[in-house]
């Protein structure tokens, strides 16, 4: 049976159409639609629930040695309040789940880890705890709350004061105060704007909401859904798990490689990466020439040549395209002009840098 957040009845009262989510009832939309909400992000603000997220807390004399194991990118040189995004892969490098790690002391962490994934990394992580360490699930703990855009900080300090909210970029204030109500808040997000993610008890997740709706009505701060939240990682080419990457597919492959420190002295799934050498694969971004609208797991061409499959697709609303992310063999992508079928139709596309988006 599906759970529901701690805003489960906000989203009903704010008119939000829920649907099934990685085993949790959440808002797909609201009445003004994923365009509104999308653009809303874009140029305003927007308000998530993201409460469905898992959180684990890792703590221990070997706590950094344990990380920096299970991990391919290293937490070494990481000061208070640093966040850092890692794979967390198998004994082939294959992707177990991408996370984030925020460094709240020495000798203890806070991982945010995706819904879908909460339960396998949980099991993972106590599969290779070493003496010393301790992985405790604390997800029942925390409800989770997004707010992103470029009037997010506008908002937030309204409700909070300035020790309460970060500064700078992937860093996060573990006893932040916001409308009252204790908070964890971080200077992070999913949408490739500037913006915050707030974890509170569950039991003050709707008053914690309430109080950020009202404070953003003079900046035009709209309810989001799941909808809006994909097709805004897509334009900012942010990889989703079971997309962009999973158990078959290694982050040099999803280009990943900014967060895969092969100097390191090892991690799990470090032979395998060299062992199989330079990728063949790559994540690449297209663009659509022709009509259609591309999606996720259609066939790309390179010529008569199929040289890959989209990993996701969408018509990306900011941007006025036709966008994809897709795997595929490096060799190819300039041998011939591609293609993508969509529903039987080659769509003539051409290979453009990734993000999509980036906000100024």
């Amino acid at each position: 049976m599906d759970k529901k957040t701690a805003l489960y009845d906000t989203h009903v009262k704010y008119g939000g159409r829920i649907v099934s989510f990685a085993g949790w009832l959440l808002p797909v939309q609201y009445e003004t639609g994923v365009i509104a909400e999308h653009t809303a992000v874009r140029t305003k603000c927007g308000l998530f629930d993201v409460s469905h997220m898992g959180e684990i807390i890792c703590e221990g004399s070997s706590a950094l040695e344990n990380l920096n194991r299970l991990l391919t990118n290293d937490f070494t040189n990481m000061y208070d309040g640093r966040a850092r995004y890692s794979p967390m892969c198998n004994g082939e490098g294959g992707v177990i789940d991408d996370l984030l790690v925020y460094k709240m002391q020495d000798d203890r962490y806070f991982i945010v880890v995706n819904a879908a994934n909460r339960d396998k990394d949980f099991a993972w992580m106590k599969a290779h705890e070493n003496p010393g360490t301790v992985f405790t699930d604390v997800s029942d703990n925390f409800a989770q709350l997004a707010l992103q855009g470029p009037r997010a900080h506008d908002i937030l300090s309204r409700l909070a004061d300035a020790p309460s909210i970060p500064q700078k970029y992937y860093t996060c204030v573990e006893r932040g105060i916001v409308a009252e109500i204790p908070c964890i808040v971080s200077k992070t997000g999913y949408t490739g704007e500037d913006g915050y993610e707030l974890y509170t008890a569950p039991a003050r997740a709707a008053e914690l909401w309430e109080a950020l709706m009202e404070a953003g009505k003079p900046d035009g701060l709209v309810p989001c859904g799941l909808g809006a939240r994909d097709t805004l990682r897509l334009e900012a080419a942010m990889p989703l798990y079971g997309h962009e990457m999973d158990d078959t597919v290694t982050p040099l492959e999803a280009g990943l490689d900014f967060a895969v420190k092969m100097e390191k002295a090892d991690f799990i799934g470090k032979e395998a990466l060299v062992r199989k050498g330079p990728p063949e694969r790559m994540r690449i971004g297209l663009v659509a020439d022709g009509r259609g609208i591309m999606r996720e797991n259609e066939r790309v061409y390179a010529g008569d040549e199929e040289i890959g499959r989209t990993t996701s697709g969408t018509y990306a609303p900011y941007l006025k395209k036709a966008v994809a992310m897709a795997l595929v063999k490096k060799s190819s992508i300039q041998a011939a002009e591609l293609a993508v079928d969509v529903r039987g139709t080659r769509v003539p596309a051409h290979v453009v840098p990734l993000p999509f988006y980036k906000h100024a």
